[in-house]
């Protein structure tokens, strides 16, 4: 199904989804970098307490917000006629990788949770090999559309 309507609005769309997607990526690259900062300082300290204002502004005002803008600025680009060719494997690639970032802002957002109770229990290490898995997910997608195999 397409809205023939969203045609005349296609580069405008596309770029609201390209802006909200670096926003939703800044953020997602930035907070696990947190964590492993967050790692290194006291339970309860002054410093702990300044982390995690830091993510839960980042994930409550930058990652969040941009995350779901671009989810519907990409659900209103597949709705546009001509945009997706359904008959392609690159989509399903791009989607499937898309719908594991959402997977990833989801867990940074319950390693969050337990950073705010004080209930962390993962190391450093593990932070920074995490830090690495939406790097990997944003070269996918950006292969899958523009090269487009």
């Amino acid at each position: 199904m397409t809205i023939a309507a969203l045609s005349a609005f296609y580069p405008w769309i596309k770029s609201f989804h390209i802006i909200s997607l670096i926003a939703w990526m800044a953020g997602i690259f930035y907070l696990p970098r947190l964590f492993v900062y967050h790692c290194g300082v006291a339970r309860g300290s002054e410093q702990s307490e300044r982390f995690k204002v830091m993510e839960y502004r980042l994930m409550k005002q930058i990652m969040t917000p941009a995350m779901i803008a671009t989810w519907l600025f990409g659900i209103l680009l597949v709705l546009t006629p001509g945009a997706v060719d359904w008959t392609a494997t690159w989509w399903h690639v791009k989607l499937t990788c898309v719908i594991l970032m959402s997977g990833f802002h989801g867990a940074s957002s319950r390693w969050r949770r337990d950073f705010m109770q004080d209930a962390n229990r993962k190391p450093e290490k593990f932070f920074r090999i995490a830090n690495e898995v939406p790097t990997v997910l944003m070269v996918v997608i950006v292969i899958m559309v523009i090269v487009k195999p």
